[in-house]
C-alpha cells in the first residue's frame, strides 16, 4: 500500500508554514498597540500584556510540571510487582 502524502511530509512545506505562522504572529502583535482595550483591570489595558502573560503561563506550567514529576514519576516496573 503506498502512503499519500500531506502537506506536512516535505520539509520546505513546514518551513513556510512556520514563516507564515511567525508573520501572522508578528501582525497580531504589531495589531495589538492600535487596538481600544475595554480592561477592567489597569494592568490588562498594557499592550501585548496577554501574549506575555499566555507566555509566562505556559513556561511556569512546564517548570511546575518537571517539579511535581519528582513526587508523582513510579518505577518504571511499578505496576509488576504489585501481583
Amino acid at each position: 500500500m503506498k502512503k499519500e502524502l500531506t502537506i506536512f511530509d516535505k520539509p520546505e512545506n513546514i518551513k513556510k508554514l512556520l514563516l507564515i505562522f511567525f508573520i501572522v504572529l508578528a501582525a497580531l502583535l504589531i495589531a495589538d498597540f492600535f487596538v481600544h482595550k475595554h480592561a477592567d483591570f489597569p494592568w490588562e489595558a498594557r499592550t501585548n500584556f496577554f501574549a506575555v502573560y499566555g507566555f509566562v503561563s505556559y513556561v511556569g506550567l512546564i517548570y511546575i510540571s518537571k517539579f511535581l514529576r519528582l513526587f508523582l514519576k513510579r518505577k518504571e516496573d511499578y505496576y509488576k510487582n504489585k501481583q
